[in-house]
């Protein structure tokens, strides 16, 4: 087999992951939302890259760019160019680019048909639902999803048609089962095991179940200098309340891998003046065992409810998206292993605390997934960061992943 240069794989794929970077829609961050001006920018240049690399570029009807090389059932390469509000630039477009790159080496002439898929909508920032891109080409698009509405109110639906879409094709961006062999994804840890470890790279054993959903709190506006405190309904304070209730019912799963988080609260009217009279709160739950989270989340809506009633207010829950825990295939891990210890590596086998794509497509082929070291384990954080060596390393060990499956 013909060497790879790491070192000029590396530098490629910082040079192309900085590029990406700088389309953002604030100046000072890095924000790219799922079907906005950015995301249409974002997907033309990554689609510029899929022909330079030789592939033959698509757009399904919900935004996924695809890159295409060969004919018959193929192997399926992909990850997301998305972005989570001030984001960091390796989460998703790593193994976007590491794809296309991995695909160039070819030359035109891939010893395995292949696929490699940009999806839009990995992280759920703008419509509070996540992977609806990658849903779609697993054959899993709830098309009640269509109903879902961003901040400014504007529904999936009407963002889908404004990007120049037919909502009504999105049946058509699934694959048939018979047309694929396999999905594989690079994506950074966003963890600190790898660092810890001293290895540039592992294999992912499976993706930990999650569910969102939003609670409602509802109690009464007040003036805020003239209702006694004992005569309060105040939303914030209860939702305060159920804050904690979820951090304390996590931490007591801990043994189990529990992580929980209320990452946004909207507080109405959110004024200085007034009493909250409504608070809506995201709570994410996750882990990999399916029956303790749903058990935690049952505690979390009774000690909400208890909170409540004590509180003289009302609560209502609404899961928002709800996937159990995936396991990644065997063989498909094994060969991801045997590929870096050719390379000198001794890849830890470690479960993902992070949602992915591969979750989804884990329901339509085989799946896998290649973690890359990240400093620190830091990501959804502009100090997020990614060696070149390592990502250099990790396109290597893709390149031979395909070689050794188009043999297998």
């Amino acid at each position: 087999m013909a060497e790879i240069d790491t070192v000029a794989l590396g530098a490629r794929a910082e040079a192309m992951i900085g590029e990406l970077a700088a389309i953002s829609a604030e100046p000072n961050l890095l924000v790219r939302l799922f079907l906005t001006p950015e995301h249409r920018r974002a997907a033309d240049l990554v689609a510029r890259w899929m022909h330079e690399a030789g592939l033959a570029v698509s757009e399904d009807a919900l935004g996924t760019v695809r890159g295409r090389l060969g004919e018959g059932p193929r192997l399926l390469i992909g990850s997301h160019i998305d972005t989570v509000i001030d984001a960091g630039k390796y989460d998703g477009p790593l193994g976007v680019i590491a794809g296309i790159l991995a695909a160039a080496h070819f030359k035109g002439h891939a010893p395995v048909p292949i696929d490699v898929l940009a999806f839009g909508d990995e992280e759920g920032s703008r419509f509070p639902a996540a992977m609806t891109s990658s849903a779609a080409c697993a054959g899993l698009f709830d098309r009640a999803s269509l109903a879902m509405r961003d901040r400014e109110g504007i529904s999936l639906e009407q963002a889908l048609r404004s990007y120049g879409k037919d909502p009504a094709a999105i049946s058509e961006a699934a694959y048939a089962k018979g047309g694929v062999l396999a999905y594989v994804e690079v994506h950074i840890e966003q963890g600190p095991r790898l660092e810890t470890a001293g290895q540039p790279l592992g294999v992912v054993t499976g993706i930990v179940g999650q569910n969102r959903s939003q609670i409602g709190v509802t109690g009464e506006a007040g003036h805020a200098g003239t209702v006694p405190m004992d005569l309060r309904r105040d939303a914030l304070a209860g939702a305060a309340e159920i804050v904690l209730a979820v951090e304390r019912i996590a931490q007591k799963n801990e043994p189990s891998g529990m992580v929980g988080t209320v990452g946004r609260l909207d507080v109405h009217p959110g004024a200085a003046n007034i009493i909250p009279g409504e608070v809506r709160l995201t709570v994410d739950l996750r882990a990999m065992d399916d029956k303790a989270r749903a058990d935690a989340y049952a505690s979390i809506e009774r000690e909400a409810k208890s909170i409540a009633q004590r509180r003289r207010l009302a609560v209502a829950f609404e899961i928002l998206h709800d996937e159990p825990a995936v396991a990644c295939d065997a063989g498909l891990q094994q060969r991801l292993a045997d590929i870096i210890a050719s390379f000198g590596g001794r890849a830890p086998h470690l479960p993902s605390g992070a949602g992915h794509d591969a979750r989804k497509m884990a329901r339509l082929c085989p799946s896998a997934m290649m973690f890359v070291r990240c400093r620190k384990g830091i990501s959804h954080n502009p100090a997020e960061y990614c060696a070149p060596e390592d990502m250099g390393l990790a396109i290597a060990a893709l390149i031979r992943f395909i070689e050794n499956f188009a043999r297998s």
